[in-house]
């Protein structure tokens, strides 16, 4: 039996067809740009769930471990640190790919935030690493890492659950075309944060450099995370006030953003 090439087109754009509706597959919609530097396929998310997953394990049994004191750089803070980084960013995935699977993409797990990003956290362990080296008892204060810690697991929790409540609704970009299904999300913890998502990582990453006891990075991080959070919803929410009007200007009216100098 013969095919014709128009029948094998057909044959082949069902087969891709049936690709894309697969379980494993994780192609976004139209509106949700990928970068494409890390090919976004089932094999690369996971590897890179097992090398997060892989760094969590080591870093989170430093951390229980109270450090391995042969090793000068072994210490609970930086296992902490080093167990949150690779928690947060699996979590990303994680809750993108449990409650907003349409988004969902190998970008999902914020690992391709642009190069300054990586220089932030790579001054972080700079820092702590020379400070430990040769002057360790400035990072002896125990009391302030346990202030970070809480202000990681509260600004991780924060972050997570603002995701799976606004679930369809969240994005990782602005989006400034309105979709037919975009609400807007007024209860739950949107009633008590209007951005529980960005004011969570704001003190999620402030809380790990107090856990490090790092006072250069604080302050760096203090300073960018503001600058980058007073402009990001700025520009939100001139989309939000379009898509929404009066309603969401009530709502900015009624609720804060919990981030300092962020009105």
């Amino acid at each position: 039996m013969s095919t014709t090439p128009q029948d094998g087109l057909e044959e082949r754009l069902r087969m891709r067809e049936q690709k894309l509706n697969h379980p494993l597959h994780t192609q976004p919609d139209a509106d949700t740009v990928i970068h494409g530097n890390i090919p976004n396929t089932p094999l690369a998310a996971s590897t890179i769930s097992f090398i997060l997953g892989s760094l969590f394990s080591l870093s989170l049994l430093v951390f229980l471990s109270g450090g391995f004191p042969q090793y000068s750089w072994a210490t609970y803070q930086l296992g902490f640190f080093l167990a949150a980084w690779s928690a947060f960013h699996w979590g990303e995935y994680a809750v993108t790919a449990g409650w907003n699977l349409e988004k969902c993409s190998v970008d999902s797990f914020l690992l391709d935030n642009g190069y300054m990003y990586h220089v932030a956290n790579g001054s972080a362990v700079i820092e702590y690493l020379i400070t430990v080296y040769f002057k360790p008892s400035l990072k002896s204060n125990p009391y302030l890492s346990q202030i970070g810690i809480l202000m990681v697991v509260i600004g991780q929790f924060l972050r997570s659950i603002a995701m799976i409540h606004a679930s369809t609704n969240f994005s990782h970009s602005v989006a400034y075309r309105k979709r037919n299904t975009h609400r807007l999300v007024t209860d739950g913890v949107y009633s008590y944060f209007r951005h529980p998502s960005y004011a969570g990582f704001y003190y999620w990453a402030l809380g790990t450099q107090l856990v490090l006891q790092n006072p250069v990075c604080f302050v760096g991080y203090s300073y960018v995370l503001w600058r980058f959070f007073y402009y990001r919803t700025r520009s939100e929410e001139n989309a939000l006030i379009k898509f929404f009007g009066n309603e969401y200007v009530d709502y900015r009216r009624r609720v804060r953003t919990w981030i300092p100098f962020v009105p």
